[in-house]
């Protein structure tokens, strides 16, 4: 399975490069959901480079200033410190939803929301349990470290998403890799009986909630103690994997205006912290 998928790449960069339009495939949509462009991905490599440089160094003087510089332990450390420190606004669970409407807002309809795993535009209203509707996704299984629905990092909407009820089931809290079958609701995503691995497009956004995620909660606050490590099956320790393949995929589906945009809306309205890895990509690798 993996060596047909990295067949299906290779032929989808240059099928880029020749400057081909791709189509993607239509998935099953409920009756009020509107289908737009996944807007929040663009259409090559190229572009998200080009859409990744927008913030770089906005807040270099500032907010992340005890950062710059440092590497390795010390500058998660100092991460850590400003993130936790700066999250002055912490919502109920469900405060989140009201919240994911505004951050993951379809910039081509602001009646909608785009969804992880899926990239459907699909209307706000359309939450709850139905298996068409949207739910909130935590990216960072709750059950990865028994944190819950409370306030603290079961209500973090750096790394809560508006997902499908049932692709969100689909994932669970297996743990992300690479590899499985194909998701027949949500093509392009993968799964076997311990693992998940998104679509090429949401593989980065991914990777950076997960890596926020085990800097913000890096012990204190009465929460669990985050830490990504390179395995699967992780259950209920807080860990979750493979963290080598995280990294692979933050370099191979860089920020772009969407998630970019997404961090600003959660500084400026709601948290007042941002994703590190979102502003600076490269101190993932810096890390880890």
């Amino acid at each position: 399975m993996d060596n047909i998928r990295v067949t299906r790449r290779a032929r989808t960069a240059l099928a880029i490069a020749a400057g081909t339009v791709l189509t993607a495939v239509v998935v099953q949509i409920p009756a009020n959901a509107t289908v737009a462009p996944a807007a929040h991905h663009g259409a090559t490599a190229a572009s998200s480079a080009r859409n990744s440089s927008i913030s770089v160094g906005a807040y270099d003087d500032t907010y992340y200033k005890d950062a710059e510089g440092k590497t390795g332990q010390a500058l998660k450390d100092s991460l850590h410190r400003i993130i936790s420190s700066t999250q002055t606004g912490k919502l109920t669970y469900s405060q989140v939803w009201d919240a994911l409407k505004d951050t993951d807002e379809d910039p081509a309809n602001s009646a909608n929301v785009i969804l992880l795993y899926t990239g459907r535009s699909q209307s706000k209203t359309a939450n709850g349990s139905n298996p068409d509707d949207w739910n909130r996704e935590h990216v960072w299984a709750k059950s990865h470290g028994d944190f819950g629905t409370d306030t603290g990092p079961g209500t973090d909407i750096h790394h809560l998403r508006p997902a499908d009820v049932s692709v969100n089931s689909t994932r669970g809290n297996k743990d992300f890799d690479n590899g499985g079958t194909e998701v027949g609701e949500a093509p392009g995503n993968y799964t076997d009986d311990d693992s998940f691995e998104p679509r090429d497009e949401d593989k980065g956004d991914v990777a950076r909630m997960i890596l926020y995620m085990a800097v913000r909660y890096d012990e204190g606050d009465g929460c669990p103690d985050l830490e990504p490590n390179d395995q699967v099956g992780n259950g209920s320790q807080p860990h979750i994997g493979r963290l080598s393949v995280l990294k692979q995929w933050s370099k191979e589906d860089p920020p772009n205006a969407f998630e970019q945009h997404r961090n600003q809306v959660i500084f400026d309205k709601y948290q007042h912290n941002r994703n590190p890895f979102i502003d600076h990509p490269e101190w993932v690798d810096a890390i880890w």
